[in-house]
């Protein structure tokens, strides 16, 4: 165990406090619950680098980090469409979430037929990434109905988008292996 591997696990231990926190009744709850999951996205950067920069990564590091990333935000989008009860924002979190569920699934089925390599994690998911990190964390600390509520929507909506093209460029990078000519 190094503390890469310490600070990934430290996002899944995160998820049921910051459940918690959001549900609280009380007027901080919102705030509080948007700063774990920004300090969930600041130990998702921070334990990469310094498994790269330690050279200390691990296989359990590797296979960990994207499933706590993924199962934050994916209770992150579920609370916010529980707490938001809007089409407005279930539509670009539906979008995130059946993504990653694609991408995942692809992931695997190429790491088995391998080509793992054609589906490596691209500059516009690093983007996405941090589009997607910022709109959770505004719609976190902003409340249905108040204007920053609205523009972390808006962000939302970019980030859905991005999600779409990456998944696009997924997809493509992945047709031959998917759909071999004979």
């Amino acid at each position: 165990m190094n503390l890469p591997n310490l600070l990934t696990m430290s996002r899944i231990v995160m998820i049921p406090v910051f459940v918690v926190i959001f549900y609280l009744p009380v007027q901080w709850s919102y705030l509080v619950s948007a700063i774990i999951f920004a300090l969930a996205g600041v130990t998702d950067w921070l334990d990469g680098y310094l498994a790269r920069k330690l050279n200390q990564s691990t296989p359990f590091g590797a296979f960990l980090d994207p499933v706590a990333d993924k199962l934050m935000v994916a209770v992150a989008l579920a609370v916010l469409i529980e707490e938001y009860s809007a089409v407005l924002l279930t539509i670009p979190a539906t979008v995130i979430i059946g993504r990653e569920i694609v991408i995942s699934a692809l992931r695997e089925w190429m790491a088995e037929v391998g080509s793992r390599a054609s589906v490596a994690v691209s500059y516009i998911g690093k983007i996405k990434t941090t589009a997607q990190m910022a709109a959770i964390v505004g719609l976190l600390a902003f409340p249905p109905g108040q204007i920053l509520s609205y523009v972390a929507i808006g962000l939302l909506y970019i980030a859905a988008g991005l999600t779409l093209w990456s998944m696009f460029l997924y997809l493509k990078a992945a047709w031959p292996d998917l759909f071999p000519s004979k």
